[in-house]
């Protein structure tokens, strides 16, 4: 800043020479800004923005928070595995440890509904909050909503074989392996103290919060 308030010592030396000869050496003379430092600025301004949205300094307990917040879509829309779970005991095996949390969850039929409400009053709208849980809940908080589309498609169509069923089974299975790997991606970056961005839901996020 001091630099770009310091006056040019350009037009300073050209006062005891010609106006022609000065225009004729020095074409940004009568120029406002300094075609050097213009082109400067938008560098120095891409590099602050990648450093912002590439590191984060939340403490333990907004990383706890928001590597939670990921594990209700993935309850939310567990239901649509059971196509993967059936042929890929690996991927049994890995979420194993979860059947009892989901149980849970399943147990009670506006659980996602109250769950959906707590998160977003009691997390996403609440200022005490830093913006990092709050961004990372609104994430969770997409990603769930965008778990209707196939919920329309099973209820529209609802295919019993051939052609539509195996359709069926390619968006199911899409769908899980994506929140699959969204539960993972977006907990363990959260619990490194690391910025998840999702694909498909991080600029919905970004605006909503």
């Amino acid at each position: 800043m001091s630099t770009l308030l310091a006056p040019p010592p350009t037009p300073l030396s050209l006062l005891h020479k010609p106006l022609s000869q000065s225009l004729h050496k020095n074409p940004y003379f009568l120029s406002l800004t300094n075609p050097r430092k213009t082109l400067n600025r938008p560098t120095k301004t891409t590099i602050v923005i990648a450093k912002s949205k590439g590191s984060d300094s939340a403490d333990t307990g907004d990383r706890i928070i928001s590597a939670v917040c990921y594990f209700y879509p993935f309850f939310d829309g567990v239901q649509y595995g059971k196509f993967v779970l059936s042929q890929f005991p690996p991927i049994q095996a890995l979420i194993q440890p979860l059947i009892p949390s989901i149980r849970v969850f399943k147990s009670f039929p506006l659980n996602g509904f109250l769950v959906f409400l707590a998160l977003y009053f009691a997390v996403v709208r609440n200022p005490n909050l830093s913006k990092y849980v709050r961004f990372n809940a609104m994430q969770a908080l997409v990603l769930d909503v965008l778990l209707i589309f196939p919920d329309l498609f099973e209820r529209t169509f609802n295919p019993r074989g051939g052609f539509g069923l195996d359709v069926l089974m390619s968006l199911d299975s899409t769908v899980f392996l994506y929140l699959l790997v969204c539960l993972i991606y977006g907990s363990s970056s959260c619990l490194l103290g690391q910025l998840p961005r999702l694909p498909i839901v991080a600029e919905a996020a970004d605006q909503a919060v």
